[in-house]
């Protein structure tokens, strides 16, 4: 045969022989696909991946939904099993297709993550298939080393995943304005807030009687209105202050007389005209006038009533109700024309310079609070705030709120807090120092639970956390996020936009 003959035989051979190793290679090639216990396989991760004999796997899609790896004859499909339960791999076993018992081989997970060292999952039997002792905690994004040992063989796949991941440079990091912050050790000052309202202060809280029966000729002052102390609230006719006055003017005028007639006496007895007797009687009558003058007086003013002043002798029943205190009148009883009992209660006036906060605590926060306590109180409904300590707290509960009250005392000169407002306290519990702590506005809520956004080189990653304390400004972090690591403080609600955007929400 010819060698023009022979050369398109063995190029048709050769071509062969290349389309069958292409077809071999393909029909080993399997797809990725998702299961109810499984997530689906994403892009592959941009980590650094782990060591192995084998170039990345993509896997099957295994009888129980899982992601199947094989290699001759052994099987290895993989899952995430959480319906009702946090989620644990899985893993089935199969030779040539077949199951076989979980311990039937040795099988190693090994995990790599963004910012966290390697993790050895530990694996135990349990019915047909192999089950993780640790959980595989959120986000399902990592690098994957499965070791499997059968029969004195070896074998082992590296398959990645992605999830909650964004790329952001530092130049797209500063024009959003992210802020970068590295969780770590914070001494957190919790607050404890609470609800209350503002009250009279009841020390300053004075009641006015008339002290006096009789009719009511003029109302001065009015409910609401701020008086002085000394000035007139209302104006009655009285017949007994008559009575009380008008013994003091006949005592007044006897002890003049008394006087007169003693200072005759006395010098008429020393220039020895009279017996010592009669100066003696005049000096008598003229101290019982004067005991006589000061009991009249005595009776005026413990009723309130200056002996010299506040009527004339035209009207000795004018009697001028006066203000006990400066204050504000909160109740008013007494109207023009009616007769009045000396016992009447016609007007409350409350000092309003200093206030109480009454602010309820809860059975469970009462260990919290204690007397000279500092406390912020701020206005519910207006930007009023002020400072004050706790004077007192009640020793009993209420009755039907099963709540405590406690006191502060506001300075109030400047009139700022007024009776009945709603306000919110504010107390520091405690200080403690905490190993981890993140700020609060780095925070977000996805998928139902807290997260921060770490950064590693230029990727953000969601990082679901297990908080703890917090004092508005820092919040202690118990799981999720090790020391050390950065994360989106400021403007974090632009990954989370973002995130969206890239469709990284859960996959299951």
């Amino acid at each position: 045969m010819q060698n023009n003959q022979i050369k398109p035989i063995v190029i048709t051979v050769v071509i062969g022989v290349i389309l069958a190793v292409v077809i071999l290679s393909a029909g080993n090639k399997p797809t990725v696909s998702d299961s109810k216990e499984e997530k689906p396989a994403t892009a592959a991760s941009p980590a650094k991946s782990l060591p192995g004999n084998n170039p990345q796997a993509i896997p099957d899609k295994g009888p129980k939904g899982g992601k199947l790896f094989t290699k001759d004859g052994l099987g290895v499909e993989i899952t995430i099993f959480e319906k009702d339960a946090p989620p644990r791999f899985r893993i089935y076993l199969y030779e040539n297709g077949k199951p076989v018992p979980p311990d039937s081989a040795r099988i190693t997970l090994t995990l790599s993550r963004l910012g966290t060292p390697a993790e050895l999952f530990r694996l135990s039997p349990e019915n047909d298939y192999l089950v993780s002792e640790q959980i595989v905690v959120e986000p399902h994004s990592f690098d994957m080393l499965i070791q499997a040992s059968r029969n004195g063989k070896n074998t082992d796949w590296h398959y990645s995943q992605v999830e909650g991941r964004i790329e952001m440079d530092n130049e797209t990091l500063q024009s959003v304005g992210i802020v970068l912050h590295t969780a770590g050790p914070a001494t957190i000052r919790p607050e404890l807030k609470l609800p209350g309202e503002i009250i009279f202060n009841e020390h300053t809280i004075v009641r006015v009687v008339p002290r006096l029966s009789g009719l009511v000729t003029a109302v001065e002052r009015h409910h609401g209105q701020q008086v002085k102390k000394g000035e007139i609230l209302a104006i009655l006719e009285s017949p007994v202050l008559a009575d009380l006055r008008s013994q003091y003017m006949i005592a007044k005028k006897r002890l003049g007389l008394a006087h007169t007639t003693f200072d005759r006496e006395k010098q008429l007895w020393e220039e020895k005209i009279t017996a010592k007797q009669d100066f003696l009687a005049a000096q008598e009558a003229s101290s019982e006038a004067e005991i006589s003058l000061d009991l009249a007086a005595t009776r005026l003013r413990a009723l309130g009533v200056p002996p010299e002043s506040g009527y004339s002798e035209r009207n000795l029943a004018r009697y001028e109700i006066r203000a006990p205190v400066s204050g504000l009148i909160t109740e008013k009883a007494i109207v023009l024309g009616e007769t009045l009992k000396e016992d009447a209660n016609i007007y409350t006036i409350a000092d309003i310079s200093t206030v109480w906060a009454a602010i309820t605590v809860y059975p469970k926060n009462l260990g919290d609070v204690r007397v000279g306590q500092k406390v912020v109180i701020k206005a519910a409904a207006s930007n009023i705030e002020g400072e004050g300590t706790i004077s007192y707290i009640t020793t009993l509960m209420g009755g039907q709120t099963r709540t405590a009250t406690i006191r502060v005392e506001l300075d109030n000169k400047d009139e700022k807090w007024r009776p009945g407002m709603f306000v919110n306290a504010a107390l520091t519990v405690a200080e403690m120092e905490v190993p981890v702590a993140v700020s609060t506005d780095a925070i977000q809520i996805m998928r139902d639970s807290p997260v921060v956004f770490g950064r590693y080189d230029n990727y953000f990653e969601i990082r679901p956390l297990e908080l703890g304390r917090s004092d508005g400004k820092m919040v202690e972090v118990i799981k999720g996020l090790p020391a050390g690591n950065r994360y989106a403080a400021g403007n974090s609600f632009a990954i989370k936009a973002e995130l969206g955007k890239a469709d990284a929400s859960h996959g299951h």
